[in-house]
């Protein structure tokens, strides 16, 4: 039999359900995941709401009328795929590319070809720290190029795909993904996630660090990486599926403007760092090159933090709900839909610490992660 749904129990009164043919993920409470996977095992409605009405003693009636609103809306939706597959023209003989650059990452290199500025824009400020002189010897070839709004991806003379310029981020999350693949020599369905948050480590451990836009994650992630800590990734955090380990990913730590006062008496060449202005995103950021040069580095992840920098607030730290935990993880993420891959993420998952953490004492902030990390916590 098919299988449709994978369920989960994270809370007491919280079941997650994955939903295979949409890829969706949806919180719900036992009761109704009991319900969806009675779905998928083809019971009977009638049996469902006559079950239903004797154990919580209600009429069959309104059992009925829920069950069928569980398939309806529920059920039904999310195992549907409503999605309009773009016409694609697969591009031929591209030759107008203005610019040549060249990137080393793990002993690799990248020969990245860009048609104008503005796909220079959409790659290289993040990984301008691995840029090399011209190398005839390559490992690997990147042509990008936008034609008619739509921004095309060609490596190693595949096609990959093409992105409208308005789901640029999507283009720039696919560049970065066959990055880390080719970095790490693990194809795409040994990957358990990536996340869209920061990954920091001592010689022993990882952990997740995450935040709304205008908490301070990047600046968290900034200082305690002057501490001594081992900044692993930034924005794109890669989770392998086989051990649950953060994975490095060699890109830049992005600091907005209004962070530069805090940082730059610890990072001074930041001074001198190149300003770029992301009107879609609202916002000026400088790099940051993050202080690692082993890009094989993979360190075990057993905790979530939510970081908030919150001026004049004395420092929370607090174990938060697996729920709520999970609802502002996945927004932003992109998880393997390989089934096994899925069962894995919610073991894992299921085994970490998750915390909310407000500071506005940069070292107390400081202490609190590393005790985390050496599980002095």
């Amino acid at each position: 039999m098919e299988q449709k749904i994978i369920t989960k129990n994270i809370d007491d009164n919280s079941t997650v359900v994955w939903f295979s043919k949409s890829n969706n993920y949806l919180v719900v409470n036992p009761i109704v995941a009991s319900i969806l996977k009675d779905f998928d095992n083809k019971v009977d409605h009638k049996i469902i709401a006559s079950n239903l009405a004797s154990n919580f003693k209600d009429s069959f009636t309104k059992t009925t009328q829920f069950v069928e609103d569980t398939y309806e809306k529920i059920y039904l939706k999310n195992n549907t795929i409503d999605k309009i597959e773009k016409e694609k023209e697969i591009p031929i003989n591209i030759t107008s590319f203005n610019t040549f650059k060249y990137y080393q990452i793990n002993g690799l290199v990248f020969k990245i070809e860009f048609q104008t500025d503005f796909e220079v824009y959409l790659i290289h400020p993040k990984f301008a720290h691995l840029e090399i002189e011209h190398s005839e010897n390559f490992d690997h070839h990147y042509q990008v190029f936008t034609k008619d709004n739509y921004t095309s991806l060609v490596i190693n003379n595949t096609f990959i795909d093409s992105w409208h310029i308005k789901d640029i981020h999507y283009f720039q999350g696919k560049v970065s993904m066959y990055i880390v693949q080719q970095i790490h020599k693990k194809k795409e369905d040994e990957w358990l996630g990536v996340f869209h948050a920061s990954g920091i480590g001592n010689n022993h451990n990882s952990l997740l660090l995450l935040g709304d836009s205008g908490n301070g994650k990047s600046t968290s992630l900034a200082l305690l990486q002057a501490s001594g800590l081992t900044c692993l990734a930034d924005d794109f955090v890669p989770v392998d599926a086989k051990q649950q380990h953060i994975f490095t990913f060699p890109s830049a730590i992005s600091i907005k403007k209004n962070s530069l006062e805090t940082l730059l008496p610890i990072y001074p060449e930041l001074n001198n760092s190149a300003e770029f202005n992301f009107k879609r995103l609202k916002k000026i950021v400088r790099y940051l090159p993050p202080k690692i040069t082993d890009y094989n580095k993979n360190l075990p992840c057993k905790n979530i933090v939510f970081i908030k920098y919150e001026k004049d607030s004395n420092l929370k730290f607090n174990s938060i709900l697996k729920t709520e935990a999970f609802e502002r993880l996945i927004p932003d993420s992109w998880i393997s839909n390989k089934t096994e891959n899925v069962s894995v993420f919610f073991n894992w998952f299921e085994n970490l610490n998750c915390y909310q953490l407000t500071y506005s004492n940069n070292e107390k902030m400081i202490t609190t992660i590393k005790n985390l990390l050496n599980n002095d916590i």
